[in-house]
């Protein structure tokens, strides 16, 4: 019997780049978007700070988001997660990767921008994950740098 390959990502972090797996299991469905709680998360770079995440096969209709590592375009993006997501989503003494949600330039904005107030909270051991909508007064659309 050989053993499961898993499969990571170098996501970059303040810290440095962090390994996380590219399987991402939502603690729930994304806000908005029902039908899926399993996503494949992919690096769009070299550096980890522009990613993807696609939903897995599924129900109801596929779900492609940008997501991108916020430090790297907001320096001093420091928000306060809720203790009670850290516990419901990271291991004891894990630090979380955080991950913002791009939205690109169209028809209602001439720039890319990203949702601060929602961060997705990553467990880099485990792949759980949410989306926490903080209760903090961080944008909705930042424009990115």
């Amino acid at each position: 019997m050989s053993a499961a390959v898993r499969t990571e990502i170098a996501v970059s972090t303040p810290a440095g780049p962090r390994s996380v797996p590219a399987s991402l299991r939502f603690t729930s469905e994304l806000p908005g978007l029902p039908g899926h709680t399993g996503y494949v998360l992919e690096s769009l770079e070299e550096t980890g700070t522009l990613l993807s995440i696609s939903s897995e096969p599924g129900p109801g209709r596929p779900v492609h988001l940008f997501v991108a590592a916020p430090h790297a375009f907001f320096g001093a993006y420091a928000p306060r997660v809720p203790a009670e997501t850290l516990a419901e989503v990271v291991g004891d003494g894990t630090e979380p990767v955080l991950l913002v949600v791009v939205h690109p330039a169209g028809d209602d904005r001439d720039r890319h921008t990203a949702n601060l107030l929602a961060p997705i909270v990553v467990d880099p051991v485990s792949g759980r994950a949410a989306q926490v909508v903080l209760d903090e007064d961080w944008p909705v659309r930042a424009p990115l740098g």
